[in-house]
């Protein structure tokens, strides 16, 4: 769909007249023809783009730019007066109702009627059209930057003269996008969460922590295009209150940052690879703190990770930390007694309480010392979390303007020095001051939903179906430590998490059901959430059974089926598959191994030589015989199967989607490819059981050798002739032909699940059995034979006179 087929179609009606007029702007953008086009040259040459043009055409743009800007502006004041001429009602009405209960407490006739439920149900009427409102001003927004974006780029293509430049000064003049739409989220949220608990809203502790020390949750995570993000606070709102942590304070900007630094070891990145690899005891350490540079309040952080089968739980654990003790603290020059000296004199935490707190700071200033860790990478963004006060049993998050920055000074440039992080960075989002590559600035805001519910217990409907609606893209494990790190530091990190190579896929998807804010009917308000592609050509209307089939495998491409993502809230068991496990396990036609990441199988021994080589000595040398040595095998093998006869497969072209498609009952797939050097890490799943079932098949395999070496000891200890000794001899050889690859195998196999490598033997075997079962049919058929022969001679010497005296020994199986 082209971008002008798709703003007419996305247009609100009532604010038709005020959209940018695309289709004009086009038009302005095309010269007269040098000849009047004919039958035989329907497109003849333009004339070339001259000053004149230029002129007309910035006029129109300018034009255009102010009748957007002062819409935007109007709008976004009207909205304002509404939103307090609401306040002014709700607390009219919220007055009411106190005074009605006051004079009920103490048996009196109230001076005024309280209010009714048509009250409330009215008032929750003017909101929510008030949050309809916002919605559709934000989409106005966006489609109209998006509009003037394109519009642009056309015309520096056809015309040759550059106007981005130039006009992007214009944009900033008149910032029509730039408008903030939290101020808005934060008061309608409280305004809305009064009238629908009809004046009496959830009362708690809403501080960030407050007595939370130590957590579990269940948490799920999403990304979430920045078209998006107004329209999704604006859903979540009308079920969970936003959570302000200081009401009685206007809402600033700041108030919503929150900055963490994460600390690592930069010679073995131990801190990382463990939370990549999830490996059981998996450490995460942080510092964070909320609001601006100069919060006084840091909070010391430790998450551990905790396998299923542990029958234990992830926990995040913390203590507070003035900012001036944290170099002293880190370094141990100050003691955990004196941390907490003051809070023990305060007495509002038990001595049990306090004597935590304390074992928790020993063991994180013990292993930053030991371990030596370092500050490697700061995460910032601004989060707006939606929880009832003191109810942490449903909470959200979102998580926008994501940036990640370097901490080090690995490079030989001083970033934070002997300090504890760096100070040229505060909370002056997006950092222009930084070079490219001390940052990262994420694409893409993160949803996290974070639930702690009883078992066997689901999440409120409006949670599932917004988590399966077209806003948002389940990304499991998602991490910002990681994402961070392994951007940031591309020459030291080599081990990627799989969803590095999705980064470029774009994760807007089509609406495939009604859901979000919606307008009285009176309204035709449509999705702005999709910019199409560009429009390049110069046709104006577009092939429409393209568009559908774009369209189709966009949505085959992104979607998961609303099914499969409400079974991400209905299991509850901690080893149930998540939406990137389901997919993974879904076989493929034609070929059920095929790997959806070309990283471990096709790259494990690369890798092992890459590692070998860093390492040096004697060990590289060896490695690299091996690594050669595996190479001419497979070359031999490869060589063989093309030479030996027999039908050859039809080779087809790959698919053009990337990752996994569905259209209807067909599948396809495409690799994600690692950059050279690098390997992308696949989440395996590893249990003791697993250990338990290679352990349990190396003693089968023994047990079948044993039986082998039995037989083969039998027929060597009561024969008396050749073929007992020569079938003896044989079965010697096939047990210890067995016993050895049993204990090979065995000892592979561990290897690669401690080292969590996804390769295919180390689950099943189809080599080791068929060999030794065509040895063991070989031999039988050997003696059998050899017995048969000694026999027909035998007859035929005592036919002939020859051989009495002579039978045949023992020795027969």
């Amino acid at each position: 769909m082209k971008f002008g087929t798709h703003l007419r179609s996305s247009m609100i009606k009532e604010y038709y007249w005020y959209y940018i007029a695309y289709e004009d702007l086009k038009k302005a953008l095309k010269t007269d023809y040098v000849t009047e086009p004919t039958p035989e040259n329907p497109k003849p040459e333009r004339k070339p783009w001259t000053e004149d043009h230029e002129k007309r055409f910035v006029a129109l743009l300018e034009s255009e730019l102010d009748k957007v800007f002062n819409f935007q502006k109007l709008k976004s004041e009207e909205i304002v007066r509404r939103i307090q001429a609401s306040e002014k009602e709700v607390a009219d009405v919220i007055s009411r109702l106190d005074n009605a209960n006051n004079a009920r407490r103490q048996s009196l006739r109230p001076s005024q009627p309280p209010p009714s439920d048509e009250d409330f149900l009215l008032l929750e009427q003017v909101l929510s059209d008030i949050i309809a409102d916002v919605h559709d001003l934000a989409k106005f927004t966006q489609l109209n930057y998006t509009g003037f974006q394109k519009i642009i780029k056309k015309h520096d293509k056809q015309t040759g003269w550059h106007l981005k430049p130039v006009f992007a000064a214009r944009l900033k003049a008149k910032p029509f996008f730039k408008d903030n739409y939290d101020a808005f989220v934060v008061k309608l949220s409280k305004l809305y969460d009064l009238v629908r608990t009809k004046g009496n809203p959830v009362k708690g502790d809403s501080a960030a922590g407050g007595s939370q020390q130590n957590f579990v949750r269940q948490t799920t995570k999403y990304w979430v295009h920045p078209d998006n993000i107004t329209e999704l606070k604006l859903i979540i709102l009308k079920h969970l209150p936003v959570l302000v942590f200081n009401p009685n304070k206007e809402f600033e900007e700041k108030d919503a940052a929150i900055s963490s630094i994460y600390f690592d070891n930069t010679d073995t990145w131990e801190l990382y690879e463990g939370r990549l690899k999830k490996t059981e005891g998996a450490e995460a350490i942080r510092l964070r703190w909320y609001g601006g540079m100069e919060s006084d309040q840091i909070f010391v952080e430790r998450k551990t990770h905790r396998e299923d089968w542990t029958g234990e739980k992830s926990v995040k654990a913390r203590f507070s930390l003035k900012e001036k003790h944290v170099n002293a603290y880190l370094s141990g020059r100050m003691t955990v007694e004196s941390i907490f000296e003051k809070m023990r004199k305060d007495g509002k935490k038990s001595e049990q309480e306090i004597a935590d707190l304390e074992q928790l700071a020993r063991e994180i200033q013990y292993r930053v010392i030991t371990r030596r860790l370092e500050p490697v990478t700061r995460t910032f963004y601004h989060r707006t979390a939606f929880q009832l006060p003191g109810d942490a049993r449903v909470r959200i998050s979102l998580d926008t303007e994501l940036t990640m920055t370097r901490e080090d000074n690995l490079d030989g440039r001083q970033r934070s020095g002997n300090n504890w992080r760096r100070m040229d960075i505060g909370v002056d989002w997006p950092f222009p001051q930084l070079p490219p590559e001390d940052i990262e600035r994420f694409p893409y805001a993160v949803l996290e939903v974070k639930l702690q519910t009883q078992a066997g217990q689901e999440p409120p409907q409006w949670i599932r179906e917004l988590t399966a609606s077209h806003l948002v893209e389940a990304v499991p494990k998602f991490s910002k430590f990681i994402h961070g790190t392994a951007t940031l530091f591309p020459d030291r990190i080599h081990l990627l998490p799989f969803w590095m190579p999705q980064m470029d896929v774009d994760i807007r998807k089509p609406a495939t059901r009604r859901f979000g804010i919606t307008r009285p009917p009176a309204s035709t308000s449509l999705s702005a959430n999709e910019t199409p592609e560009d429009d390049d050509s110069d046709e104006d209307e577009s092939d429409e059974a393209q568009a559908r089939a774009r369209a189709a495998a966009r949505d085959a491409q992104h979607s998961v089926t609303e099914a499969d993502q409400n079974d991400l809230f209905e299991e509850t068991d901690g080893n149930a598959l998540d939406i990137e496990e389901r997919i993974a396990a879904q076989p493929l036609p034609g070929d059920e191994d095929y790997p959806l990441y070309d990283s471990d199988e096709e790259s494990i021994d690369s890798d092992e030589l890459e590692e070998a080589r860093r390492i040096g000595g004697g060990y590289y040398y060896q490695k690299l015989i091996e690594y050669y040595i595996h190479r001419m095998g497979q070359a031999l093998i490869n060589g063989l199967k093309a030479i030996a006869p027999g039908p050859r497969p039809t080779s087809l072209p790959e698919p053009e989607q990337r990752g996994i498609a569905v259209m209807g009952n067909k599948r396809t797939v495409k690799r994600f490819v690692a950059p050279k050097g690098k390997r992308i890490h696949v989440p395996i799943r590893v249990e003791p059981k697993v250990y338990f079932a290679a352990e349990r098949t190396f003693l089968s395999w023994l047990e079948f050798s044993i039986l082998l070496g039995t037989i083969a000891a039998t027929l060597l200890n009561f024969g008396n002739d050749y073929i007992t000794f020569a079938s003896s001899w044989a079965f010697t050889v096939l047990a210890a032909m067995a016993l050895v690859y049993s204990l090979v195998l065995y000892i592979w196999r561990v290897d690669k699940i401690r080292k969590r490598r996804d390769v295919k033997r180390v689950y099943y075997e189809k080599w080791g059995p068929t060999v030794v079962g065509i040895g063991l049919v070989a031999v039988m058929l050997v003696n059998f034979g050899l017995r048969v022969r000694q026999t027909g001679f035998a007859s035929r010497d005592g036919d002939q006179g020859f051989g009495h005296g002579r039978g045949s020994a023992g020795g027969e199986l």
